[in-house]
Formats: structure tokens, sequence, C-alpha cells
């Protein structure tokens, strides 16, 4: 059975709070603004689109490519990575920490979905990019995917981390996450308010969750430092 462990500083969790708080603007702010038509937004997100998109005569090689660095956004990815990480944690007794992990990961989706069916955004109209997709655009499930994955993973790992390290992980989880937005404008398949969007909701919605369980260092649901050993 996991326990708190006493003595582990709780120092994130003021920040994570902010953090969820600022998440929750984000995508309030967005999804009104997107609802509502505003004239604004939809400008920006247009100029913004047709500069980016890869376009209609992109190569073979090009499409491949990004295809393969969208990928980590998807379901699939989360699914092949999560379940390895479930296992080990259930194999522990790490019931709590299991649970953080499978709340976060599975209910990203239709949380999403929600969203799109509230807004009812389509997607950029170009030819070989959002034109072909009957899907909603806002926000994108890519960007929350990728979010929520990047998340997770850091608050896994995070107390297993040198301090050194951490600087490392962070910047490379930002990286990663940036690139998969970053592509889902390439391909012309979201507008940047979807993406954006997309990442607030997944971060937001990763951070409310691990606070609600614990999984912050000093949390029921944290893994302890890499020396430490967990209670049975």
């Amino acid at each position: 059975m996991q326990t708190a462990r006493p003595g582990t500083s709780t120092a994130p969790v003021r920040p994570a709070w902010t953090a969820v708080a600022g998440c929750a603007a984000v995508v309030a702010g967005l999804t009104w603004a997107v609802a509502g038509g505003s004239g604004a937004l939809l400008r920006a997100d247009r100029a913004v689109s047709g500069a980016l998109y890869a376009g209609d005569d992109r190569s073979r090689l090009v499409e491949v490519a990004l295809q393969l660095l969208t990928a980590p956004g998807s379901s699939a990815v989360r699914v092949v990575v999560f379940l390895p990480v479930l296992a080990w944690l259930v194999l522990r007794r790490a019931w709590w920490t299991a649970t953080f992990v499978l709340t976060s990961t599975a209910l990203i989706g239709p949380l999403t979905t929600l969203l799109k069916e509230s807004t009812g955004r389509a997607r950029p109209q170009f030819a070989e990019g959002g034109a072909g997709w009957e899907s909603l655009s806002f926000p994108s499930g890519h960007s929350s995917g990728i979010a929520t994955l990047v998340t997770v993973a850091l608050v896994l790992a995070w107390p297993r981390l040198r301090p050194t390290g951490r600087g490392v992980w962070l910047a490379a989880g930002v990286v990663l996450v940036v690139l998969v937005g970053l592509t889902r404008l390439w391909l012309g398949v979201h507008f940047p308010s979807d993406v954006v969007a997309g990442w607030a909701l997944g971060a937001g919605w990763t951070l409310l969750v691990a606070l609600a369980l614990g999984a912050l260092p000093g949390g029921r649901a944290a893994l302890g430092p890499r020396s430490a050993t967990m209670d049975p």
C-alpha cells in the first residue's frame, strides 16, 4: 500500500494549482472565442495556418516525415507507452499511481471530443489538409494527447531524476510537445488556436488529476526516489 512520504517536499503543489488555473483560463478563453466566432482570432488563425501549411504539392518524403513526427500525439502511441508502465505499477502494487496514469491518459480523449462537439469548428480547408477530414478541429487531439503524455511522464519521473537532469528532461518534453503541435499546422489539419487549446487542456487536465490523487512529490501516488523502495 502506498502512503505519503514524511519529510518529502510538497512545494510543487502551489505552482501546480497556478498552472492548472492558467491552463483552464486558456482553454475557456479560446473556447469562448472560437464558439463565438471572434473575428480577430479567426483572422489570426487563417493567417498563421496559411503561412505554416506545407502545401498541397508537398513531396511524399515530406508527408511521411510529418506523419512520423505527429505520431507521438496519437492515442495509439499513448497506449503503447503507458500499458507497460501500468503493468509495472500494478506489479509494484502502486495502485494510486496506476490510477493517476490511467485516469489522465484514458479520459483526455473524451474530454477533447466533448470540447470539439461544443464548438463544432470545421478544420482548415486545405485540399491536402483538413478538407479531407470529417472530424472537428477545436481543440487538437494530437496536441492534448502529447501534452498529456509528456506531463504524465514528467510527473512520474520527477522524483527519480537527479536535479541536474530535470531541466534537460523538461526541455526535451517541451520540444516534443511543441513539435507535435507544429506538425498539425504543417499538415494543415488544425488552426493555431486548436493547438494551443490542446496543449493547455492536456497539461492542465493531467496536473489536475495529479493534484487530486496526490501524484506530485509528497503525495500518496508519487513515486519515490530511485534509491527508495515502495511500501508493500
